[in-house]
């Protein structure tokens, strides 16, 4: 079921999101992979790859979580293609961007309230790609923990519905941020589309 935000028509701001792109079952599966994420997440504008450049830094101030990268394998080719097909149905209704697919490895994200786990405002900036739409899919319930809202901020700060599985879509240059978690912990998938630089 596809859902469409519109504060005001034609705005480039504008958001969407999809209900139901993946089964409880393999929202578990994701879940599980983001609960067991190890990696002290960072600021920066690097890639998550072998060869990662040290400009990316830890920054308790901005981000507080740990992450996991899921790269596409062939035990996780089926979220790479089931996340290309929605976004790229949800681009083609509501973004009309010109895009390359993905860029980079997905991210699992695990904010606890252990450390008041959040992401202050910033945009998906990537000096090493040109990221253009984001994805974040909320894989906790929301009786799972207390906190944790996605905010998007366009004119107004907006609250993006606590659902699991939600999958939402926003232009990556959109201002957003992850509220600290208060009670137990919360698990989301983000990944960025990437393709040509805006002109």
């Amino acid at each position: 079921m596809i859902h469409i935000f519109k504060p005001t028509a034609k705005r480039i701001e504008d958001w969407a999101w999809w209900d139901g792109a993946f089964s409880n079952e393999e929202l578990d599966w994701l879940q599980n992979k983001a609960r067991n994420a190890s990696i002290t997440a960072t600021v920066g504008g690097m890639l998550p790859t072998s060869t990662m450049a040290t400009t990316n830094q830890v920054n308790y101030n901005a981000r507080r979580s740990y992450v996991e990268w899921l790269g596409k394998t062939e035990e996780s080719a089926w979220v790479f293609e089931r996340l290309e097909d929605v976004v790229s149905k949800l681009n083609i209704d509501y973004f009309n961007f010109d895009l390359d697919g993905f860029g980079e490895a997905i991210q699992l994200t695990n904010y606890t309230d252990s450390d008041n786990g959040m992401y202050g405002w910033h945009q998906d900036y990537n000096a090493n790609v040109s990221r253009k739409l984001s994805v974040v899919i909320q894989l906790s319930a929301p009786h799972e923990y207390e906190g944790g809202t996605l905010q998007i901020m366009s004119n107004d700060v907006h609250d993006i519905k606590k659902q699991r599985g939600l999958l939402v879509c926003f232009p990556s240059y959109m201002p957003h941020q992850v509220t600290p978690v208060s009670k137990g912990t919360r698990q989301s998938l983000v990944t960025w589309i990437s393709g040509p630089k805006f002109k």
